[in-house]
């Protein structure tokens, strides 16, 4: 097979690396070790007729990416279905703050805080357009619009634990902390606020939606598209040196840099091999999957209409179990995020039954279970929640890299976000997709604009790959 360009990775971010080439005219082939697709969009089948999201579940920049927006996605079976409740955030006993798709509405359920809600976010929300292509892009570039870039970066560098204080009730203060906390950085750091802005933002342009029939329909629709335009991808194979790509032509990455390095170090001086070694890793992460018999009983009702739940009570509780985190300790709560997949898919689950999808952000490196710590946090706000598991299926974070090799350590954000690497990925280049060997670019989650299912890294290495590579 003759091809002008090669992809190493099925993920997101190389399937929409390699469209992006096929748009372009290239003739690509993607390589994937696993038997099935899609990286960290996958869904298997578990136990009889129930199935569960591998990583991904709840999809704000999918829909909000200005790249996987436009492609026809739809026209290959992706259908995106909408919760009532984008997210929920209980903070005691039958009280909870909620993210709605209508920024507006948000405000609306903040009381005191209503005003200053709308005001945060009315940037992100009547600017996405413009703001998109700069918060879902590399650091050095010119952007299109910066007056609106300015106004969201004086509110995106300042630390949650400051942009939190500015608010009266604890309503307003547990949402903000909570999706702050997708961060996985202590939240008295700079930029914490960033992520909270653009993931509240993205509510508003297109929701949190979950795909029908779990996230594998993402990556199903991108290869769907991928060889409608003349692509090929190879499973089954598991890439451990460049020699095995026969291509003459670009070669990407959707890949931790450890493996880029493992792969095609011989390819790379020294210097920048080393620095690919030096890379940090952010926190890890520990997964359960379940499969209930019912509903969560959720102490407030509003929680069961909510595709994702965050678990971690006041701000302050969140901000202190991420810190301990952070500093290598196990929080006795740790924050944790739950999708609820059965509130809008009922084609997860059997009949009467619901599926579960639940994490906690864990000390960098820890491989230790802590289903009893996720456990009691929902419990803590769902009594009786133990009494309808009918199965659990755990994942360490060991468990998590032996299926995924870029989760590295258990690490789902792609690397730290702490310091210049949250903009700086995977070093300090100047297009940080291209490797000093002009034929090899990096795509993944280690590049801008880093972890989530919206396809950015792929889409603009390939752009990089496309200037250097003119048409052979």
């Amino acid at each position: 097979m003759e091809v002008d360009a090669a992809v190493v990775g099925s993920g997101p971010n190389g399937l929409a690396a390699a469209i992006r080439l096929a748009e372009a005219g290239r003739r690509v082939v993607v390589y994937e070790r696993n038997a099935t697709i899609g990286g960290g969009s996958r869904t298997m089948e578990l136990t009889g007729g129930s199935h569960f999201d591998v990583c991904s579940a709840v999809h704000p920049l999918a829909v909000a990416s200005p790249y996987l927006s436009s492609l026809p996605l739809a026209a290959h079976g992706l259908r995106w279905l909408h919760p009532e409740v984008l997210a929920a955030h209980p903070i005691e006993g039958d009280r909870s703050a909620l993210l709605r798709a209508n920024l507006d509405d948000t405000a609306a359920g903040l009381g005191v805080d209503s005003e200053r809600w709308r005001r945060m976010f009315r940037t992100v929300v009547d600017h996405w357009d413009d703001l998109s292509g700069s918060l879902l892009g590399p650091v050095v570039r010119f952007p299109r619009h910066p007056v609106a870039l300015a106004r969201f970066g004086l509110r995106a560098m300042v630390p949650a634990t400051r942009t939190v204080a500015r608010f009266e009730a604890e309503e307003a203060k547990a949402l903000f902390a909570g999706v702050a906390a997708h961060t996985m950085l202590p939240l008295d750091r700079p930029l914490t606020s960033a992520i909270a802005l653009v993931l509240a933002g993205a509510a508003d342009i297109g929701g949190w939606p979950l795909p029908e029939g779990g996230s594998q329909s993402i990556a199903d629709a991108l290869a769907a598209h991928l060889v409608a335009l003349g692509g090929h991808i190879v499973t089954g194979v598991e890439i451990t040196d460049l020699h095995q790509v026969d291509c003459r032509g670009p070669v990407l990455f959707d890949t931790a840099p450890e493996h880029l390095a493992a792969i095609a170090g011989h390819e790379l001086p020294s210097r920048y091999r080393r620095k690919l070694g030096r890379y940090r890793r952010g926190m890890s992460s520990f997964k359960v999957d379940y499969l209930l018999r019912g509903p969560v009983p959720w102490l407030d009702p509003a929680c069961g209409h909510a595709g994702t739940v965050h678990l971690g009570g006041t701000a302050a509780e969140v901000a202190e179990a991420e810190a301990r985190t952070w500093a290598g300790r196990v929080p006795e709560h740790p924050f944790t995020l739950l999708a609820q997949p059965s509130v809008v898919d009922p084609t997860r689950a059997p009949e009467g039954h619901q599926v579960i999808w639940a994490y906690c952000h864990a000390p960098r490196g820890f491989d230790g279970d802590l289903t009893d710590h996720i456990e009691r946090q929902i419990e803590r706000f769902a009594p009786g929640f133990r009494d309808l598991v009918e199965h659990r299926f755990t994942r360490s974070a060991s468990d998590a890299e032996s299926d995924n090799p870029n989760l590295v350590a258990g690490d789902i954000g792609g690397g730290s976000p702490a310091g210049l690497q949250l903009l700086f990925r995977p070093g300090r280049r100047i297009d940080p997709y291209r490797t000093p060997n002009p034929r090899l670019f990096l795509c993944s989650a280690s590049t801008p604009p880093g972890a989530g299912v919206h396809g950015m890294c792929g889409f603009w290495a390939a752009e990089s790959a496309l200037r250097h590579w003119p048409r052979p």
